[in-house]
């Protein structure tokens, strides 16, 4: 039996680095996905507000009131609060 050891390609090493890339965002998606399915079976007519991160990692908020059927979405939390604020006041 040989053992054969070699160095990797940088083609390689690329295609590594994208697919633990992918693997990554499908892990975020999902996790994403299952926390607001919970979160919607858990209190169906509360509030939600959403902490996210865009693909340039950005952070933003998204918010959703399911009894109006609105949604907001704002990289500013002052502003997703305003949202909410002019929401009730109605």
């Amino acid at each position: 039996m040989r053992n054969e050891i070699r160095c990797l390609q940088p083609e390689e090493i690329e295609i590594a680095s994208r697919t633990r890339n992918i693997f990554t965002s499908v892990c975020q998606a999902l996790h994403g996905f299952w926390q607001n399915a919970i979160q919607t079976l858990l209190a169906p007519d509360e509030l939600q507000v959403i902490q996210k991160v865009d693909r340039q990692g950005n952070i933003y908020w998204q918010a959703y009131d399911p009894v109006t059927g609105k949604s907001f979405s704002s990289g500013s939390e002052v502003d997703v609060s305003m949202w909410i604020e002019q929401l009730y006041k109605h």
